[in-house]
């Protein structure tokens, strides 16, 4: 038998993402720089392991529009910044055209690691939807994204960031190009005592997919120039 010198500590759960809980890591002082870095170094889920590194929101503090998506993809992975692969340029085109191209916002997702199957064949890394359990994780460090730039409008893009946001019967079709009052943060409740206003409409990925593509695109505009009429 080996001696208990030859045996291997057991890993702890923080340091292998096993439990599943972001909040550890979250510093316990500081604006977004302090908090970009304490999330470059977090391990509150697996997602860590495989993903070239923590991809943080980007923007200025106290922006006026935020937008929040699943999480970063591929492109985002490799380059560390989020909404820069095909879905961002066509967000910020869809911005543009929407009358919000020159407003300052703030990107971020819900989750903070690109979540990937590999491809059958080649190197290509196919993404993966992130798991209820490992958004629960991550969703820490969007709440306090969310409290320190304090957005007038916050859109969720897609099924994820919504229901991050407004629990799991979210539903886009349901509530796209609406103005909602801004829910509490931290237990997602639209008790209209947070300031701001909340607009969901589709990831700009499912603009990409679609079968017209230019009729997906201009409901993303449509959608996009109802947050417009509030920046004004």
């Amino acid at each position: 038998m080996p001696t208990d010198a030859s045996v291997a500590p057991a890993p702890d759960a923080s340091d292998t993402g096993l439990g599943y809980d972001a909040k550890p890591y979250l510093p316990s002082r500081g604006g977004l720089p302090s908090l970009r870095r304490a999330a470059a170094d977090c391990r509150g889920c697996p997602l860590f392991r495989d993903a070239t590194q923590t991809v943080f929101g980007a923007g200025p503090t106290r922006a006026r529009l935020m937008l929040v998506g699943e999480q970063p993809g591929d492109q985002e992975d490799v380059k560390g910044e989020p909404f820069v692969g095909p879905a961002g340029q066509l967000l910020r085109r869809a911005l543009g055209e929407a009358g919000l191209g020159d407003e300052d916002a703030y990107f971020t997702n819900v989750v903070k690691h690109f979540k990937f199957t590999p491809a059958p064949r080649g190197k290509r890394r196919i993404h993966k939807a992130p798991s209820l359990r490992e958004m629960t994780a991550c969703r820490p460090w969007l709440v306090e994204e969310i409290g320190l730039v304090a957005p007038e409008v916050l859109v969720v893009l897609g099924g994820t960031a919504g229901k991050a946001l407004l629990g799991s019967s979210f539903r886009v079709g349901e509530r796209r190009g609406v103005l909602l009052p801004m829910p509490d943060p931290a237990t997602g409740e639209e008790s209209g005592a947070a300031p701001g206003q909340l607009l969901a409409t589709v990831h700009p990925s499912a603009v990409l997919r679609a079968d017209d593509r230019d009729a997906a695109f201009a409901g993303l505009v449509a959608d996009l120039s109802v947050a417009a009429t509030v920046l004004e």
